[in-house]
C-alpha cells in the first residue's frame, strides 16, 4: 500500500504515476483507505482541513505522485439568467452554509450542489430552472482559502462588550 503523506496542490497530468477518483465527501477526508484508478492500494494520511479538488497532486511517502480526480456523482445544477438573478441565486444558496459548485459553460452561469429537496425549491422559487445528473461535483473553496491551503479566520475583538455573532436563520434540511 502507498502511503500517500503530502499535499501538492494542482499538478499538470503528466506529472503523476497515477490517478485516484474519489467523491465530494471522501475527498473531504485527511483519513481513509482507498483503491487507485489503476488498482493500487492507497492509504491517506493527510493533515486536516484542506478539501482535495481535482487536478492536486499527493506525494506518496516514496516518491511517487498519484493525481486527484473528482468523481462523477448525483449533483443538481441551478440555471437562471447571467447578472443578478444569478448572484442572487448563489448569495441565497450559499446563505444555507452548504457547498456549491458555480460555473459556466456553453449553456451560460450555474450553481452546482448535491441533491437536497429544501435547496432544489428555494432555487425554484427564485426562478431557476433544476437538472438532475451526474457529474464532478467540485465546489468553491471559500474566500479564506488560496490554491488549496486553508488559512483561519480569527475573529476575535479588542474590547470587553458581549454580543451576539447569532444570525436569524434556520439551517435544518
Amino acid at each position: 500500500m502507498l502511503k500517500m503523506i503530502e499535499r501538492l496542490g494542482p499538478i499538470d497530468a503528466n506529472r503523476a504515476t497515477d490517478t485516484l477518483t474519489l467523491t465530494y465527501e471522501r475527498r473531504v477526508m485527511g483519513r481513509l483507505k482507498a483503491t487507485s484508478d489503476a488498482g493500487c492500494p492507497l492509504g491517506l494520511f493527510l493533515d486536516r482541513g484542506p478539501v482535495l479538488h481535482d487536478g492536486d497532486g499527493l506525494r506518496a511517502e516514496s516518491g511517487e505522485v498519484v493525481r486527484v480526480r473528482a468523481a462523477v456523482e448525483p449533483v443538481v445544477t441551478a440555471r437562471i439568467a447571467a447578472g443578478l438573478p444569478l448572484v442572487r441565486l448563489a448569495y441565497h444558496l450559499g446563505n444555507r452554509h452548504v457547498q456549491l459548485a458555480l460555473g459556466e459553460d456553453e449553456e451560460g452561469g450555474f450553481v452546482r450542489f448535491p441533491p437536497d429537496h429544501v435547496l432544489e425549491e428555494l432555487a425554484t422559487l427564485l426562478g431557476a430552472t433544476l437538472v438532475h445528473h451526474q457529474a464532478p461535483f467540485d465546489p468553491e473553496s471559500g474566500a479564506y482559502s488560496q490554491a488549496g491551503q486553508a488559512h483561519g479566520h480569527d475573529h476575535s475583538h479588542a474590547h470587553d462588550q458581549d454580543h451576539s455573532h447569532a444570525h436569524g436563520h434556520d439551517h435544518a434540511h
